[in-house]
């Protein structure tokens, strides 16, 4: 995967594809390092791809050969042991800026991306001053003079300080990242509403691609709003233009009317949105007879944020029986007693089993390729369709039996909050 990545490094509609492929199959996919990528996509010793720094705009085969000759000495521990080591020449200011938006000196401790951009009034950025320390620091290298006993004197130069500051958000975070690289890379602005996205949201943005098929549907969504253009007829009446950006498409939309003047103050860039649309049937030519497209009418635009709070009514807790131990039911009760508000709980408490189930599967194959080993077991050719077919045993977990229960007295804010915590229990839960 490595290898594909790299072949289709310059196309990063090709790159967004492939990393997805690597989620789908498990695959860890990590963001560039100075101290372990090449140019081209890798895989480290961890078996996870690691991604090439040639992909970074701006960050050529230059930049990237004196990175990694130089870090055969040993890795680099801080922003000023790299501009002390590197050839400054070969790895300008601008291929180091975007790197570290990138997230390529993230293996530094105790330095936030932010910090590396912060100004302290003297219109010079801590990184500048990095360059500026490793360029005179390898400048005084060069030119030390060898006293009459044949001792260097060199002068030493004091590391410029780390300044103090707060860390970009998330969402500023990857928007610098996707300005360099083109795609997220270390997360998706989106991942911080994923419950939202998960249990309000019924179809995705590429729905919309073909209308025909949700004509009289309710569609919901969650996005991110980019390119917003509020523009005026010739009539005098306003109108948008705005995208909704999910987690791996996108979809323009055109508002008018009564919905523009009544969603319009949503419409604004980086705007973490939720949207409720009907699809209903195109307008009759009065003169032709004939039909239009199926239109969209917008119902509901919100904050994404205050999806919980609106719509999460009641959290139904799915429980193994087998879990129900004192650590755990009293870690549960701490929770839900730290997290107190106006939405039910419901306890469904189940007893599972595991069962194996002998499955058959039919691959069909070319008749050149129609031979299998008669000795084989599990496996039979059919002569006349040229198919084989696999026999394979299959685990499946099956419910024997469920116990729901509703708590009349417990009542808990449901929120992003106490979701994850949920998560990290490895608690199953609905919510309705």
């Amino acid at each position: 995967m490595a290898a594909v990545l790299s072949n289709n490094m310059n196309d990063i509609k090709q790159v967004t594809f492939f990393m997805e492929e690597c989620k789908r199959m498990g695959l860890q996919v990590l963001g560039p390092d100075v101290n372990e990528s090449f140019y081209k996509f890798t895989v480290n010793e961890n078996y996870a791809v690691r991604f090439g720094m040639g992909a970074i705009r701006g960050v050529g085969q230059g930049a990237v050969a004196t990175i990694v000759e130089n870090r055969k000495n040993g890795r680099y521990k801080s922003i000023f042991d790299l501009t002390k080591r590197i050839d400054l020449r070969a790895a300008n200011k601008k291929a180091l800026e975007n790197l570290i938006l990138a997230g390529g000196f993230d293996s530094f401790e105790g330095t936030l991306r932010s910090q590396y951009f912060h100004d302290d009034g003297d219109g010079i950025t801590f990184y500048e001053k990095a360059i500026r320390y490793g360029a005179k620091f390898q400048e005084n290298e060069n030119s030390s003079q060898v006293s009459l006993f044949g001792e260097t004197s060199s002068v030493q130069i004091e590391e410029p300080v780390v300044p103090p500051c707060e860390d970009w958000s998330t969402m500023e975070k990857l928007a610098k990242e996707k300005e360099v690289v083109g795609i997220y890379i270390s997360g998706h602005p989106l991942d911080d509403y994923k419950f939202e996205m998960k249990y309000f949201c019924n179809a995705k943005l590429e729905a919309l691609k073909n209308l025909e098929l949700h004509v009289g549907k309710s569609l919901t969504f969650g996005g991110i709003i980019n390119n917003v253009q509020h523009r005026v007829a010739k009539n005098g009446k306003g109108w948008g233009i705005f995208t909704l950006e999910g987690y791996d498409e996108s979809y323009e939309f055109k508002i008018f009317g009564e919905d523009y003047l009544k969603f319009r103050h949503f419409f604004i860039q980086n705007n973490f949105t939720f949207m409720k649309v009907l699809v209903k049937e195109g307008w009759v030519n009065q003169d032709t007879g004939k039909k239009s497209e199926p239109r969209v009418q917008f119902v509901l635009v919100q904050y994404l944020q205050d999806v919980l709070e609106t719509f999460a009514k009641k959290l139904v807790v799915l429980l193994n029986i087998n879990d129900l131990h004192q650590e755990f039911i009293y870690k549960l009760s701490h929770l839900f007693q730290d997290n107190k508000g106006d939405g039910q709980v419901t306890f469904e408490v189940m007893e599972l089993e595991k069962i194996t189930k002998v499955v058959e599967t039919v691959t069909e194959v070319a008749d050149n390729e129609a031979f299998v080993d008669e000795q084989e077991e599990g496996e039979l050719m059919d002569g006349q369709n040229n198919a084989v077919v696999s026999v394979a045993e299959v685990e499946e977990i099956k419910v024997v039996t469920k116990l729901a229960m509703s708590s009349r007295r417990l009542k808990v804010k449901i929120s992003n909050e106490l979701l994850f915590e949920l998560e990290k229990m490895q608690i199953n839960f609905k919510l309705n």
